[in-house]
Formats: C-alpha cells, structure tokens, sequence
C-alpha cells in the first residue's frame, strides 16, 4: 500500500491506521526521491517548537559537582555500596538482608 501526500491531505488517518502504516513500512527503504525535510515542510522558525530545558545544549569543561556538594555525593554513592556489598538490600528504603 503506497499512500500519497494527497491522501493524507484528503483523508485523516485514525490512530490504527497509522499504526498499521507504521508496522508495514520497510525500515532499510531508501527515501523516496523527492523527499523533503520535515522541515522544510513545517517552515523556518519551527525548530524552537520545543522550549530549551527540554533537551538543553551539555555542559562542557566545567566538572558537575564541586567542593561539598561532591563530597556528599560521594558518600551517598560509597553508603551504598557499603550496603550492597555486605550482601543487604536497600531497594524499598529500608536495610534488609537480601
């Protein structure tokens, strides 16, 4: 089934048909000639659709945690693997013998 631009312009498609498309498709299809970007389709200024915080630019050169605040860290994490290598288990809060 080879569905068109027009089509989709013309009709909508529910949920399950999308779904059926979706699993019918061929994965390792080349795109089709005359593809276009999406993009392209949606127009400029449609990038910052998305607010930064939701997939912010990382943070490079500066190390995460400093002074204090690593130190705590630091204990949180060897706590506990203190806790996991004396063979107890914390998953649930509390310290149980595993």
């Amino acid at each position: 089934m080879v569905v068109t631009h027009d089509d989709l312009v013309e009709d909508e498609l529910t949920d399950d048909e999308l779904a059926a498309l979706a699993l019918a498709a061929d994965p390792d299809a080349p795109p089709a000639e005359g593809a276009v970007p999406v993009w392209d389709l949606l127009g400029s200024g449609s990038e910052a659709l998305l607010p930064g915080w939701y997939m912010p630019t990382p943070m490079t050169g500066a190390p995460l945690l400093q002074g204090w605040r690593r130190r705590v860290a630091l204990l949180i994490v060897v706590s506990f693997l203190a806790i996991v290598s004396y063979g107890l288990c914390s998953t649930y809060g509390q310290v149980v013998p595993a």
